[in-house]
């Protein structure tokens, strides 16, 4: 009888511990736009939430949902996870920022962080990257290495962090080729590779010898494959399978670190509400080797501007620039402030056609 009771007393204080044991726990949630296998945005955010587990093992446990619309689904599925316990929600989206702002009203005990957005609150953090400087480079190589002098580019949406890196392209590809022309296509989609391996057809049969993209599958890669003569740069992703032609280079985005240094500032109870923007010189943007179908003086030029860029002696936006309709914006030597990058709404001086409102 002693023993029974023994026994019992034991196993529930066992249950007890093994519970304790699973609220100390830090619980992750991360809300994906894309499939974790689309090969570029989505599977880069999903190495970062691997990173994580791995850093941090037991002590952490991560959940994901996949394919989640922008809008009142994201809404939905951010509730879901604040009531299943989560401590910590990325959302990794531009257009879940106001949902994020309206469930983090709701829930003043969970920390989120939004990627790509500009709304913060007390317990929402906002973080980017950077990705302009990378297109720097893509249009110093895109501008050194095309023939017919007009290179596509493939836009997902007409908002500031895809309109930056149009321009960040164009100036960059112009001042190794004066002559070239940018032919912009909008695709309205961040994942759709029907939509995508169109556009991409489209604008080689417009002329376009070089591709780039700022959406997340590699289908444009595929159809510059299947083109032959296109070359193309992989988009958050290194997509190296497409390598070493007609992808030549590329730019992956690196979350791990930042996913894992926020995580642990929850844990330990340091975090706070930041916005972070982050680019080459810390890490979180990277170049995908430059393969050896980039002529060695053009891949020499394009490494010297990596390390320009990351040092902070080069900043991609120095004047001087123009507006599209040719008034001024920098002056020379002038470089543009993290406001006006943050909103920017207007195209470059030399690109052709209008931003879609």
């Amino acid at each position: 009888m002693k023993l029974t009771k023994l026994l019992t007393t034991a196993a529930l204080a066992a249950g007890l511990a093994t519970g304790a044991l699973a609220q100390d726990k830090t619980k992750v949630g991360f809300v994906f736009v894309g499939p974790v296998g689309d090969g570029g945005w989505t599977y880069e955010h999903n190495e970062g939430r691997l990173a994580l587990e791995e850093e941090f093992g037991d002590a952490v446990e991560t959940v994901f949902v996949e394919n989640v619309a922008e809008g009142p689904d994201s809404e939905r599925v951010m509730t879901q996870m604040a009531l299943d316990g989560a401590d910590l929600i990325f959302t990794t989206s531009f257009g879940y920022m106001d949902p994020t702002i309206n469930v983090a009203k709701k829930f003043p005990d969970v920390k989120f962080e939004h990627a790509t957005g500009y709304k913060r609150a007390d317990n929402v953090s906002t973080y980017s990257a950077r990705f302009y400087e990378g297109r720097a480079i893509q249009g110093h190589i895109a501008g050194s290495m095309t023939k017919s002098n007009i290179i596509g580019y493939i836009g997902s949406y007409p908002i500031p962090e895809v309109i930056r890196g149009i321009n960040s392209a164009y100036i960059h590809a112009k001042k190794v080729n004066p002559d070239v022309q940018f032919k912009i296509v909008w695709a309205y989609t961040w994942f759709d590779p029907a939509k995508e391996a169109d556009a991409a057809k489209v604008l080689i049969e417009q002329g376009a010898d070089v591709v780039l993209q700022h959406t997340d599958s590699t289908a444009p890669q595929a159809a510059a494959q299947e083109a032959g003569n296109v070359i193309t740069f992989g988009q958050a992703s290194d997509m190296a399978q497409y390598a070493p032609k007609p992808r030549v280079s590329s730019i992956i985005d690196n979350w791990a670190p930042y996913y894992i240094a926020r995580t642990k500032a929850v844990m330990d109870g340091t975090w706070e509400s930041t916005d972070t923007w982050d680019g080459i010189g810390p890490g979180m943007v990277g170049i995908g080797e430059i393969t050896d179908a980039v002529p060695a003086e053009v891949k020499e030029q394009a490494l010297a501007l990596k390390d320009s860029i990351a040092s902070g002696d080069y900043h991609p936006f120095t004047g001087p620039i123009n507006k599209q309709d040719g008034s001024a914006w920098l002056a020379e030597g002038d470089t543009a402030d993290d406001g006006t990058l943050a909103g920017m709404n207007f195209y470059v001086e030399g690109i052709e056609g209008d931003i879609p409102q």
